[in-house]
């Protein structure tokens, strides 16, 4: 097994299967879900294990090598980088879980794990368990793990319980992914290869110490990883999805407009000045929105592994620079599909790969319009809650 307890090993691990995720795309979108074999390389390779606690063997990366490492993987093939982030994530739930439950989980490293953060569920208090019923869309990888878990709402003596802030107190429940049912409901546009169908359990008894609030929890890791805000991780994770699969997609115009002629033309795309104009463009976008992004990651790093709390203001920042990353790529790919013309119409292409994988990106409520929202009202100084950012 590769050497998995650095992150350079996880590097070392990857190089030689970025090959095989970028050759199998196509199959992997037929599947519509990460092929079994390429889940276990990953989980061998120890891309699962980037955010896991180095008390339970995990090798607690810092942020910039974990969006690093999804942007390689993205590069290759978008909707494994996007399995290989939400297994890697939800492993965040290690730092906040009771140590016991969490070793019984996290300790073998060939886990895999998944689920679903929004309450779409209910858990009702039954002395030191939760009753969970509840049915999760969006569930990433799910046929490849062997825990889930859910976010619900909490209920007790009939009424939901609510936090100080007078918002819902949501946990995330989490369990065999045994013991749960899984919908075939992902037939969708873009990420078609993530298998992100529903999770579904009825009545499930789960231990409260297998229960986690990325909201109302503290950390029971002490590292500076986990001192970085969760909604952060996750929002880094999803735009690192974007950053990889837009540069796959300005390689695949590359190698199109080298060899493709228009029709009647002796010049090939490239040698086109509004071709090289608008590709100049694409590229200066793409590296600029990069620079950006790990410039913040580098700055909020630093306060990180530094006393006292990360200010809402700097959290903010971070959040916008992600969502500028995940709509600017998908600009991008727009863009770049257009270039192609006919060509990039074909299912052969990886241009109209890339183009519905970026519009997929959008959609997700961490990146998506409403966080220019929400960041723009620290922007403007006026009170907002903070929980989510």
């Amino acid at each position: 097994m590769p050497d998995t307890r650095s992150a350079p090993g996880l590097a070392a691990a990857l190089t030689p299967l970025l090959p095989e995720l970028a050759a199998r795309a196509a199959e992997q979108e037929e599947a519509r879900r990460l092929p079994a074999d390429l889940a276990q390389k990953l989980a061998a390779a120890g891309v699962f294990r980037m955010i896991t606690p180095k008390r339970f063997g995990g090798l607690e990366c810092t942020p910039r090598e974990i969006v690093e490492v999804t942007e390689r993987l993205a590069t290759a093939n978008a909707s494994a980088g996007w399995c290989a982030m939400i297994g890697a994530t939800t492993a965040l739930n290690a730092a906040y879980m009771e140590p016991v439950f969490a070793e019984e989980i996290y300790g073998n490293p060939m886990i895999i794990t998944g689920g679903v953060f929004a309450p779409m569920g209910k858990a009702v208090v039954e002395g030191d368990h939760y009753r969970v019923t509840g049915r999760w869309q969006w569930g990433s990888g799910s046929a490849n793990c062997t825990w889930l878990c859910g976010g619900c709402t909490i209920w007790e003596n009939g009424e939901m319980k609510r936090l100080p802030s007078g918002a819902p107190d949501a946990r995330m429940m989490v369990f065999p992914a045994a013991d749960a049912v899984l919908h075939d409901t992902w037939h969708v546009m873009g990420l078609k290869g993530t298998g992100s169908g529903d999770i579904e359990v009825k009545g499930l008894r789960v231990p409260k110490g297998r229960s986690v609030s990325l909201v109302a929890d503290t950390p029971h890791e002490t590292g500076a990883l986990f001192k970085f805000p969760a909604f952060g991780l996750l929002a880094l994770g999803v735009c690192a999805v974007a950053l990889g699969n837009t540069r796959g997609a300005l390689d695949a115009f590359h190698d199109l407009a080298t060899v493709k002629k228009s029709q009647g033309s002796s010049k090939t795309l490239s040698e086109r000045q509004t071709m090289q104009e608008a590709f100049a463009r694409c590229e200066a976008n793409w590296r600029a929105a990069r620079a950006y992004l790990y410039s913040e990651i580098d700055r909020v790093w630093t306060i990180a592994q530094q006393p006292g709390e990360i200010p809402v203001e700097v959290r903010a920042d971070l959040r916008l620079a992600c969502t500028h990353m995940t709509r600017t790529g998908a600009e991008i790919c727009r863009t770049l599909y257009d270039l192609g013309g006919g060509a990039a119409l074909f299912e052969t292409s990886d241009l109209q790969r890339r183009f519905r994988d970026a519009h997929a990106i959008t959609q997700h409520i961490v990146t998506a319009p409403s966080t220019l929202e929400l960041t723009g009202r620290i922007l403007f100084g006026l009170p907002t809650d903070g929980g989510m950012i």
